[in-house]
C-alpha cells in the first residue's frame, strides 16, 4: 500500500472533500440530487455542534479521499454505532489500498469510541464496492432496505 497519511479533517479541507462529494454524486448518477455546498457543509462539520465528521487522507500533501461519518444508536445493543455516510477515493487514486486503509481507521475509531457496530450502506448496481466491502468481513443485509422521507414528503408527513 502507498504512503497515505490519515487524519481528522480541517475546516481547509471543506473544498477538497466537497469537490470529491460532487464526483461521488457523478459516479452514482444522482448529481441531480445535490444541493449542498461548501459552506453548507463547512456549518455540518465544524459548528458549535457538528451534526458529522470527517477524516481525510492525503499523499504528497493532496487530499484523495475522504470519509464522512457520525454517530447513530442501537437499541438492540444500547451501544452508539459510527455510520459511514461516504467513502470516496479519487478516481485516480484506486486501486492503492487507499479504501482499505480508511476503512480500517474508521474501524479502530468505532473500537476506540466503543461502539457496538460499524455500519454503511451501498448502491446494489456497485458489485465492485459490494465486493470489496465483503473481502473487509462486511456483511451485506439482503433483508434489510433504505427507507427514506425528504422533501415534499417530508413536510406532508410531518403536516399530517
Amino acid at each position: 500500500m502507498s504512503n497515505l497519511h490519515i487524519r481528522p479533517a480541517r475546516p481547509d479541507d471543506v473544498a477538497a472533500i466537497f469537490g470529491m462529494i460532487q464526483e461521488l454524486a457523478v459516479f452514482e448518477k444522482l448529481e441531480h440530487l445535490v444541493v449542498a455546498n461548501e459552506a453548507m457543509l463547512q456549518e455540518a462539520l465544524f459548528c458549535d455542534k457538528p451534526v458529522a465528521e470527517a477524516i481525510v487522507g492525503e499523499t504528497g500533501g493532496e487530499v484523495v479521499t475522504y470519509a464522512l461519518f457520525f454517530h447513530n444508536f442501537s437499541t438492540f445493543l444500547c451501544k452508539k454505532g459510527l455510520y459511514l455516510e461516504d467513502l470516496y477515493v479519487k478516481q485516480d487514486r484506486r486501486g492503492s489500498g487507499y479504501g482499505k486503509q480508511m476503512l480500517i481507521a474508521l474501524a479502530q475509531l468505532a473500537v476506540e469510541r466503543k461502539c457496538g457496530r460499524f455500519e454503511w450502506s451501498v448502491l446494489d448496481w456497485n458489485s465492485n464496492a459490494i465486493n470489496f466491502y465483503e473481502s473487509m468481513g462486511a456483511d451485506v443485509l439482503p433483508d434489510w432496505r433504505v427507507c427514506r422521507v425528504t422533501g415534499d414528503a417530508l413536510t406532508k408527513l410531518a403536516r399530517s
